[in-house]
């Protein structure tokens, strides 16, 4: 699984550049994505392998969903032949301008004026030197157009996902790992209280019963995708956080608070674009002033997840390699536009905009990230196991991996709601190799003990997702004679000795 490649094969610069002559192999997703300021993170992406390996990146980006980047390696390596016209024509005008320089080096000045031979005539004299003139112009032009080929390639091979990992199945069917828990076969009582309507046992109705979340208040005061929590929900989230908290702690995670702003460069770097391949808004940007966009100030957004943040806690930094792995975890609020997310299968708190989300994140050595990887599973199967929650761990095919990824596997709950929809079944956790995809964007080194700089690795995964987790307790939870749900005992430490949640008396 491990994708040790060799570093560029030349320099990269990123700077703006006027309209060049090769511009139809430009980025085609450069303009949709916000401009890199000067304090970004410069990037190291793996040119030289894209270029050696055209086919296996073509390949990748047609498994994985990404056909509009297939073209990229071909384009890739076109503009590098370019460039390499470029460099074997400015090395051979270098080369006649330092002979003309030799000779003016050895002139004498006379009236303020470079002579070459006092005893040359004056047409030879204007000659050499215009031709130096002209060599310094036509050198200046080919330097402008070698860098802006080199920002251009860099802008294509950005666009490029992450290789897949062999143990991804390719194409859009999961394989399934294992189980948690038993299922809850039995479904939901065909004869409740006579005094019952909640016969589907939807977090919605169980929800609106037991006043738990209000939908409608917060569709008035926000829009669709957003809501209340109160009461036993509003406490039950403080013990979900706290609970995954302590439990990633137990297993070597320490806790950080990211912030939920990130400039929008750092959140490309990461992987996450503003728009998906159907130009649909999947991020929140900061509106900017126009004095600030004149200016160039960077543009800010609303985080997605906490990844993107505690990616960016080492950006243009450099880490020990003995002291990896780097293990976080923290809370955080969670911004997601998904536009064209609404449906049927989405109703309440399934798909929303806003929400409330533990994340482990770390940075570690190449040949420790399966490990790695795998604790970070076994944590959310423990979290999961100990909730009483019935779950499927599925390894992702290619066709469901973000462009960071070279591996995920996702964890899906069982929801009695959306039994007659989509089997019942939700995704709830989500863990990811991402390699040295971020760090080679974001410019986070390690040194090893030899001294050499290498690319940490990164791994990242939910710890819990409170809204989804919410739902499927109150699904799996619900006692339909008594009307009330059941706290499940890992939360009670946090609960304020509530056990269950019913109708408020009086």
């Amino acid at each position: 699984m491990a994708l040790n490649r060799p570093i560029l094969g030349f320099s990269l610069r990123t700077k703006q550049h006027s309209h060049v002559r090769f511009h139809k192999f430009l980025s085609s997703s450069s303009a949709s994505n916000p401009p890199r300021p000067s304090i970004a993170p410069k990037p190291n992406i793996d040119i030289k392998h894209i270029r050696q390996n055209p086919e296996l990146h073509a390949q990748n980006c047609l498994d994985r969903n990404y056909g509009a980047q297939a073209s990229n390696p071909l384009k890739i390596i076109a503009l590098f032949d370019e460039w390499k016209a470029l460099q074997q024509h400015g090395r051979s005008l270098r080369e006649k301008n330092n002979s003309i320089r030799t000779k003016l080096s050895h002139s004498k000045t006379f009236s303020g004026r470079d002579v070459v031979d006092e005893t040359a005539p004056e047409e030879d004299k204007a000659t050499i030197l215009e031709e130096a003139r002209v060599l310094k112009q036509q050198i200046g032009e080919i330097e402008a157009q070698e860098e802006a080929l080199t920002s251009s390639i860099e802008d294509l091979a950005l666009e490029l996902p992450n290789l897949t990992s062999a143990e991804t199945p390719t194409g859009n069917t999961p394989r399934l790992i294992e189980y948690i828990n038993e299922h809850p076969d039995p479904p939901p009582s065909s004869s409740p209280s006579p005094h019952s309507t909640l016969l589907s046992r939807s977090h919605v109705h169980i929800a609106s019963a037991l006043d738990l979340i209000d939908f409608s208040a917060a569709a008035l005061t926000s829009g669709w995708g957003f809501y209340y929590l109160k009461n036993g929900a509003a406490l039950l989230e403080h013990a979900l956080v706290s609970y995954a908290l302590s439990t990633a702690m137990a297993h070597g995670f320490t806790p950080v608070t990211p912030p939920s702003l990130t400039y929008s460069h750092i959140s490309t770097a990461c992987g996450f674009r503003p728009r998906d391949a159907g130009d649909e808004q999947q991020v929140y940007s900061i509106a900017q002033s126009a004095a600030d966009a004149q200016k160039g100030k960077p543009e800010l957004s609303l985080a997605g997840t906490a990844e993107i943040p505690f990616a960016g806690m080492h950006a243009a930094a450099e880490l020990d390699a003995a002291a990896l792995p780097l293990r976080v975890v923290g809370a955080s609020r969670c911004y997601r536009a998904e536009a064209g997310g609404r449906g049927v299968d989405t109703k309440g708190l399934y798909r929303v905009h806003e929400f409330t989300k533990v994340e482990m994140f770390a940075w570690t050595r190449p040949a420790d990230a399966p490990a790695l990887f795998d604790a970070v599973v076994a944590v959310q199967m423990q979290i999961l196991r100990e909730l009483g929650l019935h779950c499927r761990v599925l390894e992702q095919p290619s066709a469901d991996l973000g462009a960071s990824a070279v591996r995920k596997r996702d964890i899906e709950a069982f929801f009695p709601g959306r039994r007659e929809r989509v089997g019942g079944w939700g995704e709830v956790t989500s863990a990811s190799i991402c390699t040295d995809y971020q760090t080679r964007r974001l410019a986070t080194r390690m040194r090893g003990a030899d001294g050499r700089l290498g690319w940490p690795y990164t791994v990242n995964g939910t710890a819990v997702a409170v809204p989804r987790v919410l739902a499927a307790l109150f699904e799996n939870g619900w006692h339909e004679e008594r009307e009330c749900v059941r706290v499940p005992e890992c939360l009670w430490p946090w609960m304020h000795g509530v056990r269950e949640i019913g109708k408020k008396r009086g």
